[in-house]
């Protein structure tokens, strides 16, 4: 389950491989975050704004999974390829990374988010930056629970490959792994709560748009989804 929290120290925050790592979050995100919000954006734009049908389902699905597959290869010697507030949470918890090394890659990470947002704003001429909502019917509490369940099942995909010191060498199955997980989530609960499984995914396109409402959700479920893991783990 870890090796125990542990704070860590402000002087080695500020080292030239601390910084280095945060900058890799800060890309990888962004990264992952331009290529996912833009699939959804594209397929806006090439259907007039009709709502996602099946076909739009899977292709956006397909490029959130390529995405974090190549994001997560080009942070994993650097960062370690978190590219989601809830990854570092549960690492932090389970004595991986530091506390203070987590909250410097939360920063990194919701800043590569906003940034890619912003850059997707004025690449397409200011066209709409869609935020993750639940659908019509669905609750919030419901919404909450189907991130917990996704997330729950992101957390053992990323322990069982890429987290667990007990793995072995995995090499680049670990972030083949990741995205396929997150494809196939998204898939599965895309239609219903939007598939976040991550927090920086969805607060981006929240400040980009403005519209927080429900954003919550999507802080909420993946952490509980976390935590649940770790503690099963």
């Amino acid at each position: 389950m870890g090796r125990g929290i542990a704070f860590g120290r402000f002087d080695d925050s500020f080292s030239v491989s601390s910084i280095r790592a945060y900058v890799a979050e800060f890309i990888s995100t962004l990264i992952f975050v331009f290529a996912g919000v833009g699939s959804a954006i594209a397929y806006a734009k090439l259907t007039s704004g009709a709502a996602l049908d099946p076909a739009g389902l899977v292709a956006v699905a397909v490029c959130h999974g390529f995405a974090l597959f190549v994001a997560v290869s080009v942070g994993a010697n650097i960062s370690g390829g978190h590219v989601n507030p809830a990854v570092t949470f549960g690492l932090a918890i389970g004595g991986q990374i530091t506390i203070l090394t987590g909250i410097f890659y939360w920063i990194a990470q919701l800043l590569g988010s906003i940034v890619a947002c912003f850059l997707l704003k004025y690449a397409t001429g200011g066209l709409a930056i869609p935020i993750h909502s639940v659908a019509s019917g669905v609750g919030a509490g419901e919404g909450v629970v189907t991130e917990i369940i996704i997330t729950f099942g992101l957390v053992y995909t990323v322990y069982a490959t890429a987290a667990d010191p007990k793995k072995g060498s995995l090499g680049t199955i670990a972030p083949i792994a990741i995205g396929l997980i997150v494809g196939a989530n998204i898939l599965a609960a895309g239609p219903f709560s939007g598939g976040s499984m991550n927090p920086a995914r969805s607060f981006g396109p929240a400040v980009l748009s403005g519209d927080y409402h429900n954003n919550w959700i999507y802080w909420v479920g993946p952490h509980i989804g976390w935590w649940f893991g770790w503690c099963h783990l």
